[in-house]
């Protein structure tokens, strides 16, 4: 009984976009506009650890450069999950 269940949860999974460079194309974007929006966004950037080279984040700490990847990471992972959907990718 318990096959024939797990045989049938298997089927019903949808296929994921495999790794092209049009997949890293969008995440890479994607990683940019959120690190773009947190410059922009975040109040006090420059608190905790810096960065080796501030100047290339323009002056972000450590924080918040790992919070606006970690955005970026996930709004990518829409986008790419949204134009597989859409067959774009």
């Amino acid at each position: 009984m318990y096959s024939t269940l797990l045989l049938a949860a298997a089927s019903t999974v949808p296929q994921t976009v495999e790794w092209s460079p049009k997949v890293a194309i969008v995440m890479i974007v994607c990683n940019i506009l959120a690190i773009a929006f947190g410059k922009f966004t975040i109040k006090n950037q420059n608190v905790g650890p810096q960065l080796p080279s501030p100047a290339m984040f323009g002056g972000m700490g450590l924080g918040a450069l790992l919070g606006t990847t970690s955005f970026g990471h996930i709004l990518g992972v829409g986008v790419i999950l949204g134009l597989a959907n859409a067959g774009v990718l």
